[in-house]
């Protein structure tokens, strides 16, 4: 019998894929007016159960129980109608269109002779962007949006929908702190009004903020549900990978050898000021910055991925021109993109043809690709990061979003490369695969490699790097040198960060 203080119950949901039980069993439940947070490592079960209640995922077995009446979740039309809505934690934009031709796709409002009626239609979409404190032109082509602006975009259209329950996973990973203000601030809103959050975060400090209660999934299995105000982060970590953590970011003691990359006077149109940096062999170099300081658009310059207006490049103290990522591979320099989706992998590939792509030349024989030489070697890879999968010929697109971060990795470390540039490289990743990547980062550092990090989680950058390098509009406004990591405070890195403070 059902509960009449759940808006849906969720009992024994079980998912199945080609060779993997993605959900077995599993139960989920959600009460008007709370934020229930989703817990769980990639490839826990997370978004497959959302999917199922969001109509996404139409072959499952188990009952929902929707306001008291059990239902079938046969479409995404239908439970929409019903009134669930879903933010996806990987984009469903089309960068052709406008912001507003997004928001309204396939339901535009129509004038009376039953043309689009374009000035409500961008009107409407304006509102919407007005109310979760986003600047962003309704009129602008998404294609010219960042990642975090994409994924405003997305949270504004789905309150288009006047949802009962939203769910949202991985809402913050691309956002700015001020971003992510104004999302907990339409959280608030929303919940007032009786609307139930569902929420699918890896942030587990956001998650204590946020949320009311929180259910614990483990390998495609439920472990529990529990109130956020009676546990700890610790005690949240111990059940979501089965094991207490105690050192969330591991480092290890090397001595610091010779500059492997110098970069000199780099500027780009407005988007680089002057830029100067180096990385050592046996460290790892961090970059922090706000989103739009100029960070990543720094590492596709370097990497040759777009062109620079003036500036020199050293490897290993001779000068080079890079020009293409072709040439910067040739020179041994390796970029693990933001964006894992478009510029990462190729979906439709399986993971052997993606972790080979940088690399074909460790299987290559005389007589051609021996590919036995090229699955093992990509299997050890593969093993290495943990990645939860049936088979290397499983396709990318069939993997959790955390587990398409590894492959990117994966396919990168395939190539060997001396200067590894990591760009975001454990957004949408649990606590467990994290800690995962910066052994692989120390690894590599223990192995003389010059490691380079983006990241704009303070937590993490601060943790892992050896020296930091702080960004704020196209400029290097703060340096932490190596002596001083001991005693750096947040406030100061943020403060670079801000341009509050400046460097002596």
């Amino acid at each position: 019998m059902s509960n009449p203080k759940y808006l849906v119950e969720m009992n024994d949901i079980s998912v199945e894929f080609p060779g993997v039980k993605a959900l077995d069993g599993v139960h989920f439940n959600a009460i008007p007016g709370e934020v229930h947070v989703l817990l769980g490592e990639n490839g826990a079960g997370k978004s497959t159960i959302m999917k199922v209640l969001a109509g996404v995922n139409t072959n499952y077995t188990g009952t929902i129980i929707w306001k008291g009446e059990e239902i079938v979740a046969k479409s995404v039309e239908e439970q929409r109608e019903r009134g669930v809505g879903i933010i996806f934690q990987e984009l469903n934009l089309l960068d052709n269109l406008t912001v507003a031709e997004n928001m309204f796709l396939g339901r535009q409002p129509l004038t009376k002779s039953g043309n689009i009626d374009w000035k409500k239609m961008n009107a409407d979409a304006r509102k919407l962007l007005d109310d979760i404190h986003s600047d962003i032109d309704e009129k602008i082509q998404v294609s010219k949006l960042t990642v975090g602006q994409k994924q405003m975009v997305e949270i504004a259209k789905s309150m288009s929908y006047h949802c009962d329950i939203l769910i949202m996973d991985e809402p913050t990973s691309a956002l700015t702190e001020k971003e992510v203000n104004a999302l907990f601030e339409l959280i608030h809103r929303l919940t007032a009004e009786g609307v139930a959050i569902v929420y699918i975060s890896h942030r587990l400090a956001e998650i204590k903020q946020i949320g009311d209660r929180v259910t614990i999934f483990r390998d495609g299995k439920y472990v529990d549900t529990l109130n956020l105000k009676e546990i700890t982060i610790d005690q949240m970590v111990a059940l979501m990978v089965g094991r207490e953590m105690t050192n969330y970011y591991p480092k290890v003691d090397v001595e610091p050898g010779e500059v492997l990359l110098e970069v000199k006077n780099f500027k780009q149109n407005a988007t680089l000021k002057d830029v100067s940096f180096y990385a050592r062999a046996g460290e790892i170099t961090g970059f922090y910055g706000l989103m739009g300081a100029g960070r990543t658009e720094l590492m596709r310059a370097v990497f040759g991925a777009d062109p620079i207006d003036s500036g020199e490049v050293f490897v290993k103290g001779q000068k080079t021109v890079i020009k293409s990522p072709e040439q910067a591979v040739k020179q041994g320099i390796a970029l693990l993109t933001e964006d894992r989706k478009q510029q990462g992998l190729i979906l439709e590939f399986d993971l052997n043809q993606n972790i080979s792509l940088p690399n074909l030349s460790t299987a290559m024989t005389k007589f051609g690709l021996n590919h036995k030489k090229e699955t093992d070697n990509n299997q050890k890879l593969a093993d290495s990061m943990r990645v939860k999968t049936p088979s290397l010929m499983q396709k990318a697109k069939n993997l959790s979003g955390g587990n398409q971060q590894k492959v990117v990795i994966c396919k990168w470390l395939n190539t060997n490369s001396d200067i590894v540039i990591f760009d975001e490289p454990t957004r949408g990743i649990d606590v467990g695969a994290k800690a995962e990547i910066y052994s692989i980062m120390n690894e590599l550092k223990e192995d003389g490699k010059a490691v380079i990090m983006v990241s704009s989680e303070l937590a993490e950058c601060m943790g892992v790097s050896d020296r930091i390098y702080v960004m704020h509009e196209g400029e290097i406004t703060g340096l932490i040198e190596r002596d001083q990591m001991k005693d750096v405070t947040e406030e100061l890195v943020v403060g670079y960060a801000t341009a509050a403070t400046t460097m002596n």
